[in-house]
């Protein structure tokens, strides 16, 4: 059953046979908890592709369909202990996402599709232990329904030599706005920073830039990272404007990965990632995870050194522009986004939506302008000390 489940129970081409939108209809639609099971009830207009999941740190059950219109979702009778709450949206172009926030590892005992005058998907779910739940989780996407390549670029030249290949990663997108205030989403603010910041990039004629998205879509975080190998990047800065709930963080932020999470990050990757998106230039398809995991670790020894130069350098640019950046301009954390093992990765927090004068620089073309004019700064002087490194 597991194996069905997690499967892509239509795939992406049938697609293309049932393009027409569906509707849900929330009246006849329900989420329920008896105790020993939750069960979701959908009722859709039509048949339409879809399949079924689950995802951990947090736990959720994702649900992809070909293509819903989620209006009324609100509407839908929800009665479950074990179920934080539920979210639809955009996942990719011409796919939709229902994400139900589980509060603990939960089971898919039984996912199936009935038609007639209206389509019905029943998804039931039944306790499990916190181990094969993550063990399902971390099953690999189906063959042909990764998210396309990123956009063809020239071949990557050695380093000093040809353009520096950089791949911009707005954070968010899709379902998942990330922080909002006032009428703001983070997902949005980061998409206009990015495409800003892609042009004044190739303007200046020392770049190749790509980016995780061009539009209001949902990339997967570990998708992210797969696309940044496809593109030959050299550097991999994923932009974000969080909010904290309590407390106040002001000003720009640069991270690097937590040296106490790169060990964890390289067993993940070569639990979950494709064999050929793990370390460019290196076949690991014949290779079990310990071997994976003990060549990303040597490629990880000569990467990080590079990526603390990335973070000086981008701190100092910002800094020497004049702009506001937070108390503690440098931290590390275990971002999902910066766990590449072979690309100096860095999060820049451009500001934090929680504060009213940081949300304030972020919708301020000119200071924008004059946070990715040090952006770039930045990158052309670690490039040149890269360039002049043995």
């Amino acid at each position: 059953m597991l194996a069905l489940v997690l499967a892509v129970l239509c795939g992406p081409a049938a697609a293309q046979e049932l393009s027409a939108l569906a509707r849900l209809d929330p009246a006849a639609s329900e989420l329920r908890d008896d105790g020993a099971w939750v069960e979701l009830r959908l009722a859709i207009s039509q048949p339409v592709p879809w399949r079924v999941r689950v995802l951990d740190q947090p736990p959720r059950l994702v649900v992809d369909f070909r293509e819903v219109d989620w209006t009324g979702l609100e509407e839908m009778p929800q009665a479950s202990a074990r179920v934080a709450g539920l979210r639809a949206g955009v996942f990719r172009p011409g796919w939709s996402r229902l994400v139900l926030d589980l509060k603990g590892p939960l089971a898919v005992e039984e996912a199936g599709m009935a038609t007639g005058a209206e389509a019905q998907v029943t998804i039931r779910l039944g306790p499990t232990t916190a181990e094969a739940f993550a063990k399902a989780a971390a099953l690999p996407e189906p063959p042909g329904w990764a998210l396309p390549k990123a956009a063809a670029l020239a071949p990557v030249a050695p380093r000093g030599e040809g353009p520096l290949v950089v791949v911009l990663d707005p954070g968010h997108g899709g379902l998942d706005p990330g922080a909002e205030r006032d009428g703001f989403s983070e997902a949005a603010l980061m998409l206009t920073f990015a495409r800003e910041l892609k042009e004044l990039l190739l303007r200046d004629g020392g770049f190749a830039v790509t980016m995780t998205r061009e539009e209001d879509v949902f990339v997967p975080l570990e998708t992210r990272i797969s696309l940044a190998h496809q593109a030959g990047a050299q550097v991999f800065l994923s932009l974000h404007a969080d909010a904290i709930p309590e407390g106040e963080a002001v000003g720009a932020t640069v991270y690097t990965l937590s040296e106490e999470a790169s060990d964890k990050a390289s067993q993940t990757l070569a639990e979950r990632h494709n064999r050929d998106d793990l370390l460019a230039g290196v076949d690991l398809s014949g290779q079990d995870d310990q071997v994976a995991k003990v060549l990303m670790e040597m490629a990880r020894a000569e990467t990080t050194p590079r990526t603390e130069r990335l973070a000086a350098s981008l701190v100092a640019a910002i800094k020497g522009a004049g702009l506001k950046m937070h108390r503690h301009p440098h931290q590390e954390a275990s971002f999902a986004v910066l766990k590449s093992a072979d690309i100096p990765s860095v999060l820049l927090e451009v500001g934090f939506m929680s504060s009213q004068s940081d949300l304030d620089r972020l919708s301020d073309p000119e200071w924008r302008a004059r946070l990715q004019a040090a952006i770039l700064d930045g990158l052309k002087t670690w490039a040149e000390v890269e360039a002049a490194a043995p």
